[in-house]
C-alpha cells in the first residue's frame, strides 16, 4: 500500500463510496462485517440477531504530514475492555436521532470534541462484535485546531496514528486466541507501544476495503 495518503483523495473517496444515510434493513451493508469473517463460511459463528446497537466516530485529523486517525485508550477501571484501544463511541440511546448523532455525542462526552468541530464524511459498514454489539462506524473529519478534554471516567489517554500506516497491509496481521471455548481470529495493527486489535482493527480493515480496495 502507498505510504502517502492525500487528504483531498480521502475526501473524494469518501464522497464516492460512503453514504450519509445509515444502513437499514435490506441495505447491502446491513449484513454486518465482523471477526466472524475470518473464520470462513464453514466455521463462522455469528452472534444471534438480538444485537445491541452502538456507534463510534472514526476521527480523521488533517496534519502537515498527511491525515491521521485519533484513538482513545480506555480507562483502566472500566468493567468492559479496560485499557484497550478504541474509537470514541458507545451505545446508541433511544433519543439519538441517528447513529452519527450517537457517535458525535459520545465523542463530546469522552474526549470533548464538539459537533461543530467534526465534518461527517459518511458511514462505514456495521461491524458485529463477538459479544453481540452491532457497531456503526461514522467517518469524520476533525478540525485540527479542536481541543480535547478527556473524561477520566472513560478515557485514560489519546494518540494519533498516520492514516498511511493504518492502510499499510504489511502492518496488519491476523492473530487468534481461545475465547468462550472456541478459537477466535481477529485483526491486529501495531504502532509504537500501541496494539490496536479486535473491533477497532476490524473497522480499520473495512475502511480500507471501502475506500482503498
Amino acid at each position: 500500500m502507498t505510504h502517502d495518503v492525500a487528504l483531498t483523495d480521502l475526501l473524494a473517496r469518501a464522497a464516492d463510496h460512503l453514504s450519509f444515510e445509515p444502513p437499514g434493513e435490506g441495505d447491502p451493508t446491513a449484513d454486518p462485517r465482523g471477526d466472524h469473517d475470518l473464520d470462513g463460511a464453514d466455521d463462522a459463528v455469528v452472534p444471534g440477531p438480538l444485537h445491541r446497537r452502538a456507534a463510534v466516530l472514526v476521527p480523521v485529523l488533517p496534519r502537515a504530514t498527511g491525515p491521521s486517525v485519533l484513538f482513545t485508550v480506555r480507562a483502566a477501571h472500566l468493567r468492559d475492555h479496560s485499557g484497550q484501544i478504541a474509537f470514541p463511541g458507545g451505545k446508541i440511546d433511544a433519543d439519538d436521532p441517528t447513529p452519527a448523532d450517537a457517535a458525535l455525542r459520545e465523542a463530546r462526552e469522552e474526549v470533548g470534541l464538539t459537533a461543530d468541530a467534526i465534518r461527517v464524511l459518511g458511514y462505514l459498514d456495521p461491524y458485529l462484535s463477538a459479544t453481540g454489539f452491532l457497531v456503526v462506524p461514522v467517518l469524520g473529519l476533525v478540525d485540527p485546531e479542536a481541543r480535547l478534554n478527556l473524561n477520566p471516567d472513560e478515557v485514560a489517554a489519546t494518540f494519533e496514528v498516520p492514516l498511511a500506516h493504518l492502510l499499510d497491509r504489511t502492518q496488519r496481521r491476523i492473530e487468534s486466541a481461545e475465547w468462550r471455548g472456541r478459537r477466535r481470529r481477529y485483526y491486529v495493527t501495531l504502532y509504537g507501544p500501541y496494539r490496536i486489535w479486535g473491533v477497532t482493527a476490524g473497522i480499520l480493515n473495512n475502511l480500507q476495503e471501502r475506500l482503498y480496495p
